[in-house]
């Protein structure tokens, strides 16, 4: 099922150059699922016409608070219910300060504060000056202390030839928090560490010895952890995939690599969930030049070491995260995974078929810990990710609140 599934949502236009962007940001929202309504200032009308948003949202687009398309003529009433969210893309400095000050002047603005319970997102859109100003800082702050959630600004090049804050989010960067926004919010505050992909361990200088992992579930699983709210670092060997959304990456490419790497992000992390598919082994005599055939084609004599363990050098710290396995096996699953779980000592282990989910877009997972297995069904990596997030969160152990849950 799309993520956005007969959801409806009100796009919310006001005049700014970014309002190109939103012609692919209501396209990609169609495509995921969601039923969308576009409103439009009068400003917004110079950068982008309705006609075109009408085409693309495939409904009519509202400029007029009086529209006489609408029976009781309430268009700033019916839009906003039974709507997931308004989302106000690009948000202009004035539109901000309307909304900070409960103006209503027009369609849009009228909207927004007649919202009753719709959620609004708010995407700012202008110069880094103004977006720095102070009179604007003060406006952001009182639309997110009146409980408007505030998509960006990124940083980057701008339309004044000037490059800072400022600039309005890419269309898949607003439909990642979009998508994310309607997620259970179950790890709020809580800092992920993620282990995803392959690792590379060198042969020589152009050959390695790897694995068929694609880091698909690893990346599936960082994207689920932050849409729940977590920070999350994402430490990664070579994979071809973009990083998700929101999501802190560190690439490596031995294992060696990544057990540093992890190692020192492990002290600051509530939550370690190793995905990778980690070498068990290096090669101990690795050439620093490229090795040759020799005369009678005899192959080179390698000599493997044993690499870190990671998973168990992370669950054996004595203020470490929370720890998550993974196992992928070939045969004999639950076997193999309640073992690798208990001598891995950590408190949860995922187990699944490699030949089943390696490369693939689907996984079926089995969770395992202290009271059995427990089979989910098979589902898109991203679906099977977030079951496994809900999962994590209800049995995380809750922290003592200083002052509250101090013993008697």
């Amino acid at each position: 099922m799309p993520d956005l599934d007969n959801k409806r949502y009100v796009i919310g236009m006001t005049g700014g150059i970014a309002c190109y962007k939103i012609a692919e940001l209501v396209r990609r929202m169609l495509d995921h699922g969601a039923i969308v309504d576009v409103v439009m200032t009068e400003a917004a009308t110079h950068f982008i016409t309705p006609t075109t948003m009408q085409a693309l949202s495939g409904r009519p687009v509202y400029l007029d608070p009086w529209d006489t398309r609408v029976p009781n003529s309430m268009a700033h009433i019916n839009l906003t219910r039974g709507a997931e969210a308004i989302v106000v893309a690009p948000a202009s400095t004035d539109f901000i300060a309307k909304l900070a000050h409960g103006l209503a002047d027009d369609l849009l603005s009228t909207l927004c504060v007649a919202k009753g319970g719709c959620p609004l997102l708010v995407a700012p859109a202008m110069n880094r000056e103004m977006w720095m100003h102070p009179a604007t800082q003060r406006n952001v702050a009182q639309i997110k202390a009146d409980g408007a959630t505030i998509l960006g600004p990124g940083v980057g090049d701008q339309a004044c030839g000037e490059i800072g804050s400022g600039r309005m989010l890419e269309p898949h960067e607003l439909l990642a928090e979009i998508i994310g926004f309607a997620q259970p919010k179950v790890l709020a505050g809580k800092t992920a560490l993620v282990s995803a992909g392959p690792t590379s361990e060198p042969i020589d200088p152009v050959r390695v010895i790897t694995n068929r992992s694609s880091g698909k579930t690893g990346y599936a699983i960082a994207r689920a952890l932050r849409e729940a709210g977590a920070q999350v670092v994402l430490v990664s060997g070579p994979t071809a995939l973009e990083t998700p959304y929101g999501v802190t990456r560190i690439n490596v490419e031995s294992a060696r690599e990544m057990h540093g790497a992890i190692m020192q992000q492990a002290a600051t992390a509530d939550i370690f969930v190793s995905v990778a598919a980690v070498a068990d082994w290096h090669i101990a005599n690795a050439s620093s030049n490229k090795l040759k055939k020799n005369a009678v084609g005899e192959p080179p004599e390698l000599q493997f070491a044993q690499n870190p363990d990671i998973l168990a050098e992370v669950a054996q710290l004595a203020s470490g995260p929370w720890c998550v396995g993974f196992a992928a096996e070939t045969e004999n699953l639950h076997e193999h995974a309640e073992a690798k779980r208990r001598r891995k000592g950590v408190p949860l282990l995922v187990g699944n078929l490699a030949q089943h989910s390696m490369n693939a877009d689907d996984t079926t997972f089995i969770l395992f810990d202290d009271d059995g297995a427990h089979p989910l069904p098979a589902l898109p990596k991203l679906q099977a990710a977030r079951q496994l997030v809900q999962a994590i969160a209800t049995r995380l152990p809750r922290k003592p609140i200083p002052g509250r849950d101090a013993p008697a």
